[in-house]
């Protein structure tokens, strides 16, 4: 799905104004009956929030029934409240706070880990009932190659740094990413 920049910027919006109606500074409520293309599509999405460029928060979901717009609200209010390696973020920290939103194609399922492209794919590798993620864009900030990745990911899922060669089950997936800064923030 390719998103159009105006569909973009509605969507910044909508993830500020979750974020700001979580930390109480505003009453939530997006209502979107007008919505119209991508916006009303069903896609996975995570939305990343960062403060002074260090990671303040990040859930997401690979699939969704919901259009597109309000998975995005509710993992913009999630990631502002919910992500249980954080406290919530407080109406303070509003100004200082980044988001970064990637949407999300299907899984695909991969036989062989050579097929998994650095700074195109992000990850999901499970076994039993672990199972651990990492977006697209993370390989790329850390200066991660193939095997890293892969390993990292597996860390992320509470499995050992090999379990990816000793039969766990390996996906990928694309990423539309995009994002503001505090000084461009859309309002």
């Amino acid at each position: 799905m390719a998103l159009e920049e105006m569909e973009k910027r509605e969507l910044l919006r909508i993830a500020r104004g979750a974020i700001e109606a979580r930390a109480g500074r505003t009453s939530a409520s997006t209502k979107k009956d007008n919505a119209s293309g991508a916006l009303n599509e069903d896609s996975g999405t995570f939305v990343t929030l960062n403060r002074k460029g260090r990671l303040r928060g990040c859930l997401g979901v690979f699939a969704s029934e919901d259009p597109l717009w309000k998975t995005v609200e509710r993992m913009a209010s999630a990631a502002a409240s919910e992500d249980p390696r954080f406290a919530p973020v407080g109406e303070d920290e509003l100004p200082e706070i980044d988001i970064e939103i990637s949407v999300l194609t299907p899984l695909r399922k991969i036989d062989d880990p050579e097929e998994v492209e650095v700074g195109r794919h992000g990850l999901v590798v499970a076994s039993g009932n672990k199972r651990g993620a990492l977006l697209p864009q993370v390989a790329v900030e850390h200066g991660l190659d193939r095997e890293t990745f892969l390993s990292e990911t597996c860390v992320k899922a509470g499995l050992k740094p090999d379990a990816w060669k000793e039969g766990a089950s390996i996906y990928v997936f694309e990423a539309e990413v995009f994002g503001e800064k505090v000084k461009d923030k859309v309002l």
